[in-house]
């Protein structure tokens, strides 16, 4: 069952929403990539679980099958990698005419569609996401890259899959805290262009916490339907895109200077937060729209303050900001924010007003926050 097409200048491919791998085979097909040869880039949490019903599935379609296997984390998220990767394709001689398949997570989905974009100057993939943060989010829209320093997705393209193939069943799989990372994106869509979709979202709460078939193919169909529409008017993130990165930049230089501690979507929610009190001490937001959202994070699980105990303590107000600047989307050291103007909108602004944003950080530090707040005047 496809959920929509994905329409850019270029491309249209389709996502699939099933509940098993079983009709896999047919959308390679489909998608005219049979009889060649083919990669499994996956980590080591996933490949355990489902890299051999995948291969299976390949089996059917693909001319040779290999596979990349590579350590789970964020900290595998490297050049280095990448390098690796190419090495496996030679070996398995993929030529132009090969494919790439993704099966994993936000963190293979990028890596493997980096992979793709640069190897023999780009042959075809698939993404096959196995969690909730990457089937409502990083699969869908053909943003790819790895992180370098301190910054998360610094390099990378935008590419776009040729289908993006999704099975729910793989959620049952998950630890509870890749669950409650991905609504931290799924709450994102909600408070960015639709508040319906938030309230409905809400009001599903228990079935989603009971990982509800139902329940979680509504939540994977509306936040992709959400997405596809952004990608559709604007792929290469000129304009209207840069709203999906509600919360990504306080969010992003949070998660690398916690040394990916926190998974993504816990850090998205953080980042949201931020957004909000800033938003609402610039009076385009309301107090109360801001308490309703950070509920909604709340009653999904997600943090709204900064835990206690993170490796190398809490970073400073200071470092944030900092490495908020090397940000993509900061030009001339101005910061490009997405800001909440109510439940289901947002508007893009442009700031090097530090004290505000400073504020704005200081609403996830909460009593935890003990020290000078840089001179800012807060």
């Amino acid at each position: 069952m496809d959920i929509c097409m994905v329409k850019t200048s270029d491309k249209t491919y389709p996502i699939y929403l099933e509940d098993t791998f079983d009709n896999l085979a047919d959308a390679l097909a489909k998608a005219g990539l049979q009889n060649r040869r083919a990669v499994i880039v996956t980590d080591s949490n996933v490949a355990p679980l489902y890299l051999d019903a995948v291969k299976a599935q390949l089996g059917g379609v693909a001319a040779g099958i290999g596979a990349f296997v590579f350590p789970a984390g964020e900290e595998s998220k490297t050049l280095a990698t990448i390098g690796e990767m190419y090495a496996c394709f030679m070996d398995e001689a993929l030529d132009r005419k090969s494919f790439i398949v993704a099966l994993g997570g936000g963190v293979t989905g990028d890596m493997a569609g980096f992979a793709a974009a640069t190897y023999m100057r780009g042959i075809p993939f698939v993404q096959i996401p196995t969690t909730l943060l990457s089937q409502v989010d990083s699969s869908v829209g053909g943003k790819t890259g790895v992180d370098f320093r301190t910054a998360k997705n610094i390099i990378g393209a935008f590419y776009q899959p040729e289908l993006v193939y999704i099975n729910t069943s793989t959620l049952r799989t998950l630890p509870r805290e890749q669950v409650v990372s991905g609504m931290g994106e799924v709450v994102k869509h909600g408070l960015i262009l639709d508040a319906a979709y938030f309230a409905e979202t809400l009001a599903a709460a228990d079935a989603i916490a009971a990982l509800d078939t139902a329940a979680m193919q509504r939540v994977v169909n509306g936040s992709c339907r959400i997405k596809a529409s952004v990608v559709a008017q604007d792929e290469k993130e000129s304009g209207l895109r840069e709203i999906l990165n509600y919360g990504h930049t306080f969010g992003h230089a949070v998660e690398s200077l916690c040394r990916f501690a926190l998974p993504h979507g816990h850090c998205v929610a953080l980042g949201m937060v931020c957004a909000m009190r800033y938003a609402v001490e610039a009076r385009m937001f309301a107090e109360a729209d801001m308490q309703t959202a950070v509920d909604a994070l709340t009653r999904f699980g997600l943090p709204t303050q900064l835990p206690a105990g993170l490796p190398g303590g809490l970073p400073s107000l200071e470092d944030v900001y900092t490495s908020m600047l090397s940000d993509k989307k900061t030009k001339n050291r101005k910061l490009h924010l997405v800001l909440p103007t109510g439940i289901g909108t947002v508007r893009r602004v442009e700031t090097e007003d530090k004290a505000a944003v400073l504020r704005g950080l200081r609403e996830i530090y909460g009593a935890q926050s003990g020290f000078p707040l840089c001179g800012e005047g807060i």
